[in-house]
């Protein structure tokens, strides 16, 4: 997929490693000024030397932070025209029911995945609208749509992160701001491949479990989240306003078992 986004300054946090740094491949790949922030700094100038964008390490809660970021990135750019909010963070391993739940580890996955989505676009917002309008778009979850089981803080965060970017898109529509959301099933990153295969390259038994909800029988590629993002962002998509696009092969578009 080509598009033109020649001249374009792009703003994408957690863009160091998995779908994050797909898509900023996808983004410079497509022309544009490619802006990393990411709290691994080491990780992100390695992907921006790749690429040929820049780096900013930063923890995206940050709110002061944040926003003397976005200041420093238009000092150096001059503009800023997207807005990726890629940055988030699960449980791990380690699942719970609610009632068991890490009180600690809960308000962290929701501060980075939700305030954090906010903070970022708190302070990116002015900016968008000196450059006469962009585009912000939000990775969420197919779990912000349909809850799992033992997940519940990131299930909380992600299903905020959809109406945000409903609110958000409201809002910011009218001042030539589109505000949408993608929202991907199981993806194979590197931090999830020990989720789908075995010490055979085989998929696990819990991996079959799971894929067998999916009508395409596999987990999605960073590449393919990817692309749901870089059409988002291109000037063909300027009538798609808050919207939330699910990247799940076929997930949540029904009940897959035989009776």
């Amino acid at each position: 997929m080509q598009v033109d986004l020649d001249g374009k300054v792009a703003l994408v946090t957690g863009g160091a490693q998995g779908i994050g740094r797909a898509i900023v491949q996808q983004l410079a790949d497509n022309g544009a000024h490619v802006c990393i922030v990411d709290i691994d700094g080491e990780q992100a100038e390695q992907a921006a030397r790749e690429i040929g964008g820049r780096a900013w390490q930063g923890d995206v809660v940050d709110v002061e932070g944040m926003r003397l970021t976005v200041n420093e990135i238009v000092r150096v750019h001059g503009a800023l025209h997207i807005v990726i909010n890629n940055a988030g963070i699960n449980t791990g391993g380690g699942r719970v029911p609610v009632h068991e739940f890490d009180v600690v580890q809960w308000d962290r996955i929701v501060e980075v995945d939700l305030k954090g989505v906010f903070a970022v676009s708190r302070a990116a917002v002015p900016a968008l609208l000196q450059s006469g309008g962009g585009r912000v778009v939000n990775i969420s979850s197919i779990a912000g749509l349909v809850p799992l089981r033992l997940q519940s803080a990131f299930v909380a965060a992600k299903a905020g992160v959809i109406n945000l970017t409903r609110s958000m898109a409201l809002e910011l529509g009218p001042q030539g701001i589109l505000v949408n959301a993608v929202a991907p099933g199981s993806t194979l990153t590197r931090g999830t491949e020990q989720l789908f295969y075995g010490s055979d390259g085989a998929y696990s038994e819990n991996a079959q479990s799971l894929l067998s909800h999916i009508p395409l029988g596999r987990p999605g590629r960073v590449e393919e989240i990817a692309a749901a993002v870089l059409f988002l962002v291109a000037p063909e998509s300027s009538y798609v306003n808050g919207t939330v696009l699910t990247v799940d092969g076929g997930w949540t578009a029904g009940y897959t078992r035989d009776w």
